[in-house]
C-alpha cells in the first residue's frame, strides 16, 4: 500500500474507534490509542470524559466523504501526510446515557464540515496526531 492509501486507511479507523469512545461511558471499549496519538488523543480522550462526566453518550456513527491526501512527507524522520475529509456528525446523536434521549444542540451548529488531519506514521502504524476543523461546511 501507498502512503496515500494508508494514511486514509488509519483515518477512517480513528473516526470508528472514536464512535466507539463517545458511545460507551467508560470509554474502556475503545482502542484509540492504536490509531491516535499526541495532540489528537489527548483531545479526543479529554473531549469524551467530560461529555460522559455529563452523563452523556454519542449514539449514530460518523461519515467521513471526499477524503484527499493533500500533502505527502516521507522523506522525514516521520512519515506524515495530511488529510482532508468531509466529516458528517449529522447522524451521530448526543443523548443521555441512562435514558437515551437526545440532548439538544445548538440550532446553527455544523454538522458536515471541513476538517484537516495530520496522520504520521509510527513504528506500530499510522497515527492520527492532530485534527483541525475548519469551520466550513461541505
Amino acid at each position: 500500500m501507498t502512503a496515500k492509501t494508508e494514511a486514509i486507511a488509519a483515518y477512517g479507523a480513528y473516526w470508528q474507534e472514536m464512535e466507539k469512545l463517545y458511545a460507551d461511558p467508560t470509554g474502556k471499549s475503545a482502542h484509540l490509542d492504536q490509531y491516535a496519538a499526541s495532540a489528537a488523543l489527548k483531545n479526543a480522550e479529554a473531549d469524551a470524559k467530560r461529555a460522559h462526566d455529563r452523563g452523556r453518550i454519542y449514539t449514530g456513527s460518523v461519515a467521513l466523504t471526499d477524503q484527499t491526501v493533500t500533502k505527502v512527507d516521507t522523506s522525514g524522520r516521520i512519515p506524515n501526510a495530511t488529510v482532508s475529509s468531509c466529516l458528517d456528525i449529522s447522524k451521530w446523536r448526543r443523548v443521555d446515557a441512562k435514558t437515551k434521549k437526545p440532548v439538544s444542540l445548538p440550532a446553527n451548529r455544523l454538522t458536515k464540515y471541513l476538517i484537516v488531519s495530520t496522520v504520521e506514521k509510527y513504528p506500530g502504524g499510522w497515527r492520527v496526531t492532530r485534527d483541525a476543523p475548519q469551520g466550513k461546511s461541505c
